[in-house]
C-alpha cells in the first residue's frame, strides 16, 4: 500500500470516529469553500466579504422600534449574524438553508454580523 493510499484509509477511519458536529463543520467548510467564501473565523472587522453558510436560525427582533429579520449563518469555522433592517420577512430565508452573503463586517452585541448585505439562495441539491 502505498503513501497515499494509507493516508486516505486514515483519513476515511478519523472520520468515522469523529465526533458528528466535526465531521460536519467540514463539510460545511468545504462547500463554503466551494461557494467561493471566506472563512468567518479569518473575516477582518470593517472590511466587505462574501461568505457562505447554512443558516442556523431566523429570528425577528426588532431594533429601536424597526423590525429586523436576524439569522445566524454557520460555515463550520463560526457564526455571522445576518441582520436586514426593516424586514420582517424574506422568502426561502429559513433555517437550514444555503446563501452566499456579501457586504461589511461589523460587530453587534459582541458577535461579527453584516448589515442588509446582498444575498444570494444557494439551490438546494434537488433544485
Amino acid at each position: 500500500m502505498g503513501s497515499e493510499q494509507r493516508s486516505r484509509l486514515r483519513q476515511a477511519i478519523s472520520r468515522l470516529v469523529a465526533p458528528q458536529h466535526e465531521v460536519h463543520a467540514e463539510l460545511e467548510q468545504v462547500r463554503a469553500a466551494e461557494l467561493g467564501g471566506t472563512p468567518v473565523s479569518g473575516l477582518p472587522m470593517r472590511h466587505r466579504a462574501t461568505v457562505c453558510g447554512t443558516l442556523r436560525s431566523v429570528t425577528l427582533r426588532p431594533r429601536a422600534g424597526v423590525p429586523a429579520l436576524v439569522a445566524e449563518l454557520y460555515d463550520g469555522t463560526g457564526s455571522l449574524n445576518i441582520v436586514w433592517l426593516g424586514r420582517r420577512h424574506i422568502a426561502g430565508v429559513e433555517p437550514g438553508r444555503r446563501v452566499r452573503v456579501h457586504g461589511m463586517v461589523t460587530e453587534s452585541e459582541g458577535n461579527r454580523a453584516m448589515f442588509n448585505p446582498r444575498y444570494e439562495l444557494v439551490p438546494k441539491a434537488h433544485e
